[in-house]
């Protein structure tokens, strides 16, 4: 059997009766959609052990855009269903030794969700309950609004220091998301923020006891657009992420093979390699 199993694609969203609709797929779902009473859906991760972002669930959460959009959601909030960890980011095992086709692959679903959430015709924030590093905390950042809870975990970019250097893209999300000075020292040094530093920085906008009430939090603020037009709001949304979006799109145009070409470089697949290695030494002694 291929390392990579073949996913089955979710499920369309359905109506069900009273006032919670919900989305899975048929065997195994990556991610489960709910929508409230009130139009609001979660997204919650459920990839253990650490809702690494491979492949097919990147393309259920792209998936997950189109079926809200269908059922005119007012707003969309992502959440993690583990107790510790939001999403340890990209999976590794998509990137080290790759199957190119595959690879390239993966990197248009993860630009594709980058679009969708940029465009997205309803608003979107994450609720962090977790550790949030590199990929995880790329997708937080292109949510509106993020809500972390209390805990002691860390939340940053931290591609650097994997060996893995960031798209200017997602550079320029995270001038937009925080002070241009403080986001180029923590993405060159790939410095990771406490919830509490992650605050005071600019990486979240509010902090909560706890997941509970993160999730209410990011619905509180979707509720804030309930008398804004939609087209209103994603027009200006996208004006105001000009420069990240537009740079994603040249990103895009000019070379969209160059996350590619970048991690098969030796100098990275080395470093993914020693990273792979120390994680399965962490496992082999947890065992022993």
């Amino acid at each position: 059997m291929s390392l990579f199993r073949q996913i089955s694609r979710v499920n369309r969203l359905q109506l069900l009766s009273g006032c919670m609709r919900s989305i899975s797929s048929s065997s195994e779902p990556l991610l489960d959609l709910s929508v409230d009473g009130q139009g609001i859906a979660v997204l919650t991760l459920q990839r253990p052990p650490v809702n690494s972002l491979n492949l097919e669930l990147l393309q259920q959460i792209s998936q997950s855009f189109d079926d809200l959009a269908a059922q005119n959601c007012k707003g969309m909030v992502v959440t993690s269903s583990l107790p510790t960890v939001f999403s340890a980011g990209l999976d590794i095992k998509e990137l080290y030794k790759p199957d190119i086709k595959r690879l390239n692959l993966f990197w248009s679903n993860f630009h594709n969700v980058a679009l969708k959430f940029f465009t997205s015709e309803f608003p979107t924030a994450t609720a962090i309950n977790g550790h949030t590093p590199a990929g995880a905390y790329a997708l937080a950042m292109l949510s509106e609004y993020r809500v972390t809870a209390k805990g002691n975990f860390t939340i940053g970019f931290n591609d650097t220091a994997l060996g893995i250097v960031p798209s200017t893209w997602i550079i320029e999300l995270m001038r937009h998301t925080m002070n241009s000075r403080r986001a180029e020292l923590a993405a060159t040094a790939s410095t990771m923020f406490s919830p509490s530093d992650a605050l005071k920085e600019g990486l979240v906008d509010d902090i909560a006891d706890d997941k509970a009430e993160a999730i209410e939090k990011c619905k509180q603020f979707i509720k804030k657009f309930n008398n804004i037009p939609k087209w209103t709001h994603s027009e200006t949304l996208r004006k105001t992420r000009s420069i990240p979006l537009e740079t994603l799109k040249k990103f895009l145009a000019e070379n969209p093979n160059q996350m590619t070409e970048s991690v098969m470089k030796k100098d990275t697949q080395d470093s993914l390699g020693v990273y792979i290695e120390m994680m399965n030494q962490r496992k082999r002694q947890k065992t022993t």
